[in-house]
């Protein structure tokens, strides 16, 4: 009877024990499912992600080379032009009251030539004069030295008013020059972007300092300029495909080329936070 109760002691025992096992498994974390797939070649495909802005390939700034004030504007923004087409008229009074103060200079100019030529002429005369006189010693050699002088100055003088011809004619080239510039056309077809003035305002017409009057784009070709971090950019090469995101067409991915990648880093203002410079790289389509 002692040994039936024994064994069913260990029977009980070995029981409970895989009970509490089984149990404490069960409560236990579940095992990680792994995702398993055939073994084969694929091709790897590394992409670099940089934001930037969308702008015409090509792109004019029009501006004034003379300051006068706007009389009259013959396009409006957003509207096409044809290469040629008049865009800008400016005040030209000024202008063309240079030219022709300059016109009445050469006129001035020409006729001191005119009575230089003739006293020269008549200087020439007397000298020749006096040398006949001078062989048949009827004058003296001082007589014909004074002649000689007295043409040499008159040739002087001639060849002054000739030079002053052709200074006053230059001038009135610059002052037509400028005059010509009152009008303003259109260098290349596009579309007026960017009107930044109206009839009336002044045009301000410098070499150092440009003031647009608008921005004439070809919207047919735009690109996208892009600011590609030092990391990523050995990555990039010409002529290698592009994805755009443009936030205007959303859903909408337009597929471009690199067309140019910038030569120098682009650098940041200096500030508390050291960033590396990034590389501005533009995509094409």
């Amino acid at each position: 009877m002692k040994k039936a109760l024994l064994v069913v002691a260990i029977i009980a025992l070995v029981g409970a024990t895989g009970f509490y096992y089984k149990s404490k498994q069960s409560s236990g974390p579940k095992a990680m499912k792994i995702d398993s797939a055939k073994v084969e070649k694929a091709q790897i495909i590394q992409k670099v992600n940089a934001t930037g802005k969308i702008q015409p390939k090509t792109q004019i700034n029009i501006s004034a080379d003379v300051s006068a004030k706007i009389i009259q504007l013959h396009v409006a923004e957003g509207q096409w032009v044809d290469k040629g087409t008049l865009l800008v008229e400016l005040d030209r009074e000024k202008y063309l009251a240079s030219v022709e103060s300059q016109q009445a200079n050469i006129r001035a100019a020409q006729a001191n030539a005119v009575l230089a030529k003739a006293n020269k002429a008549q200087a020439e005369r007397v000298w020749k004069r006096s040398k006949e006189l001078v062989a048949k010693k009827l004058e003296s050699q001082s007589d014909l030295d004074a002649a000689h002088s007295g043409y040499q100055v008159e040739v002087a003088r001639y060849d002054s008013a000739m030079e002053q011809v052709e200074q006053s004619r230059g001038v009135l080239k610059r002052a037509e020059d400028d005059l010509s510039k009152t009008t303003m056309y259109a260098p290349m077809s596009g579309t007026i972007s960017k009107l930044n003035k109206e009839a009336g305002e002044i045009a301000i017409g410098s070499q150092f300092q440009e003031d647009v009057i608008m921005t004439i784009a070809n919207l047919n070709a735009m690109e996208a300029l892009v600011n590609v971090d030092e990391n990523d950019i050995i990555a990039i090469k010409l002529g290698q495909d592009a994805e755009i995101e443009v936030d205007a067409l959303a859903g909408i991915t337009i597929i471009g080329k690199v067309s140019e990648i910038a030569p120098a880093p682009l650098r940041r203002k200096p500030g508390p936070t050291i960033k590396k410079p990034s590389l501005k790289s533009k995509l094409q389509w």
